[in-house]
């Protein structure tokens, strides 16, 4: 699931678009970054609505996971060797409904094993301090070999 086009533009860019990855290109997805963290923004789109009147859980988990992806990239201490990151499992908490606005994602590493790789991701809308959702990520990876 690593995408050498991300990391290229994640390395390279404060902001841009995620097109390079089809269901970031779906949901329309762009980051921004700083030194301290990489954002990813989903803007309301009507194709993004499950019940009326309140984004899709599965747009929303896409969303958290993609962030956990980035975070994981911008970690990793030589930009020039990526291994290949598969989500092995990703627990998502719902906390309140996603409403038709723009929303906010941004991921910590929360453990930068050599083979497993946790990761914790946030959703919010208006105040990060009351998040939409929540998701646990663990990713496998698994390195070229020398």
């Amino acid at each position: 699931m690593t995408s050498t086009a991300l990391a290229r533009a994640l390395r390279d860019e404060r902001h841009g678009r995620l097109d390079m990855l089809p269901y970031a290109r779906l949901l329309d997805l762009r980051y921004e970054q700083d030194d301290s963290e990489v954002r990813l923004i989903m803007p309301f789109s009507i194709g993004l609505v499950g019940a009326p009147g309140r984004l899709h859980g599965g747009a929303i988990a896409g969303l958290l996971e993609i962030a956990g992806l980035a975070a994981v990239i911008v970690a990793q201490p030589d930009a020039d060797k990526l291994p290949r990151l598969r989500p092995v499992t990703v627990t998502a908490d719902f906390m309140r409904e996603g409403t038709p606005v723009d929303t906010i994602a941004a991921a910590e590493v929360t453990r930068l094993g050599r083979r497993i790789i946790n990761v914790s991701s946030r959703a919010w809308q208006f105040d990060r301090g009351r998040p939409i959702a929540m998701a646990n990520i663990n990713f496998l990876a698994d390195w070229p070999d020398a």
